[in-house]
């Protein structure tokens, strides 16, 4: 009887594990517009959810189910953020302020594939480059990498741009020509 209990704990806790990873990344989708994905995914997440449900529901005394469902659920979320960060979908834009006018800092980062527009701006202390970098967010480390190697100090925002037209570097990217890909 232990057994059966524990494999039930075991089963309802991997079934909530698996459905909100799978809602965490049906989310991710929906926002970055992968529409038709992410309704096939749903319909996945509804089957599994369905099942784990009716496993605690139908055992409603049993209180370690109930407990296994709510541990299964705060797993899966953090389940459902590494393999997001892992996967990385869509593109951030970095902004970057430098004191550092006399290296070549967008040459550099040109050189390594990232798409960069940069210009003088003018700062509290004196003149500043500023610069704007789009990159695929599986970039993201290795572009603040190549910054913090040339200007410690840079100041540098990060954000998600929702729609992108035009340019060079788009046309690189479809093409997949962009860091080796």
């Amino acid at each position: 009887m232990l057994e059966n209990g524990i494999i039930m704990i075991g089963i309802i806790l991997a079934i909530n594990i698996v459905y909100v990873s799978f809602n965490t990344i049906r989310m991710i989708l929906t926002l970055k517009g992968q529409k038709y994905l992410a309704a096939f995914i749903s319909m996945i997440e509804v089957i599994i959810y369905v099942i784990g449900l009716r496993l605690v529901l139908d055992n409603l005394d049993q209180i370690q189910n109930l407990i296994a469902y709510a541990a299964g659920y705060g797993i899966g979320v953090l389940a459902g953020m590494k393999i997001e960060e892992k996967l990385a979908l869509g593109y951030i834009t970095v902004n970057v302020i430098s004191t550092e006018q006399d290296k070549n800092l967008p040459k550099l980062l040109r050189d390594k594939g990232f798409g960069v527009t940069n210009w003088e701006a003018q700062g509290l202390e004196g003149n500043r480059m500023a610069l704007q970098i789009l990159t695929p967010r599986k970039h993201e480390l290795k572009v603040y990498t190549v910054i913090k190697q040339i200007d410690p100090k840079a100041f540098i925002i990060t954000y998600e741009p929702k729609t992108i037209h035009g340019g060079f570097w788009v046309k690189s990217v479809k093409k997949g020509k962009l860091f080796g890909e």
